[in-house]
């Protein structure tokens, strides 16, 4: 994780504007156990084009981790709603076996809980 955080931050340098060296510097610095840093990072990616499902998903994951299930729903909501959930499975490799229980325990509770709202309608 050090190294590849060396090469997206160079990277970065060359190219202010290359989202996905930028994506790839936040998954080094959250496996590095640098979450606040990895959030802003994605924070300042996201400003920038805020529809971007891979950068809103890791910040999902960051909000949950930090225990803010409401701000981890809603961008969960954004994912689903822009319709781009291709980037959940890949993105849950990169996360880390704790994290990746949370995500799919959070995902699965909020989906019976939906089934269990329309079947009362």
């Amino acid at each position: 994780a050090p190294g590849v955080f060396q090469l997206a931050s160079l990277l970065v340098e060359l190219d202010p504007s290359d989202e996905a060296s930028r994506i790839l510097c936040a998954d080094a610095l959250y496996q590095m156990g640098c979450v606040e840093e990895a959030h802003k990072l994605l924070s300042v990616a996201l400003s920038r084009n805020p529809q971007r499902s891979p950068i809103l998903a890791r910040l999902a994951l960051l909000q949950l981790k930090k225990g803010f299930m409401y701000d981890g729903n809603q961008l969960l909501k954004k994912v689903i709603r822009i319709g781009d959930t291709s980037c959940l499975l890949p993105i849950m490799d990169i996360f880390k076996d704790e994290d990746r229980r949370l995500m799919q325990r959070h995902c699965h509770v909020r989906a019976l809980t939906i089934l269990k709202n329309k079947q009362e309608d």
